[in-house]
């Protein structure tokens, strides 16, 4: 059997093939009726589009990367599936990326991705190095970037963080009004624990 294409598709129902794809990106300014009848003939031809080259012609990869230092990291596991519920509900898929805290890896990651695989970034910085200028060689119109929870204070890119400072008086001063007379506070520094 032939490999059943938009255009024979568009044939069988005597329509324009740019009618046949509205009706797979789901456009509003198509017929509903219409619509069904593609859908309809489609399924009885078990005609899959794709999305990929579709996304190709439009210079769209509809792919958002996230970039982690870790995966271990409830809280990243977190923001990992709230991107990916929202993303899909745009018709975008997520890849991940792992830099290991490891900033060569980041830099890596982004210049690679720079070259149009993605559509934009989401990223939480390794955190080491004073010298982020690779950031500054990407041309933010064609890879938008936007860090959180790690940032970079010496790039302008737009960040999402919380206010730690902030977070913890409120927490204190929660637990003050609790009745605690007694609080502690721990942090842990990465640079002092000793496997």
């Amino acid at each position: 059997m032939a490999k059943i294409d938009i255009v024979q598709i568009a044939k069988v129902l005597n329509i324009s093939k740019s009618t046949v794809s509205r009706a797979f990106r789901d456009s509003a300014d198509i017929n509903p009726k219409t619509k069904e009848r593609i859908l309809k003939l489609a399924k009885e031809l078990n005609y899959q589009p794709n999305y990929y080259a579709s996304n190709l012609k439009e210079q769209k990869s509809k792919t958002i990367a996230i970039v982690l230092p870790e995966l271990a990291n409830n809280y990243f596991t977190q923001i990992i599936q709230g991107a990916e519920r929202e993303a899909k509900k745009q018709g975008y898929h997520i890849l991940i990326f792992v830099t290991d805290d490891d900033i060569s890896k980041e830099r890596d990651f982004i210049r690679s991705l720079a070259s149009g695989r993605v559509d934009g970034v989401i990223m939480s910085v390794s955190g080491e190095s004073t010298d982020h200028s690779y950031l500054e060689s990407i041309n933010y119109d064609h890879l938008p970037i936007v860090l959180f929870d790690r940032i970079y204070d010496d790039i302008n890119l737009p960040k999402i963080v919380t206010d730690d400072y902030e977070s913890s008086f409120m927490a204190t001063e929660h637990l003050i009004q609790s009745g605690c007379q007694r609080i502690a506070y721990f942090v842990i520094n990465k640079e002092f624990i000793y496997w």
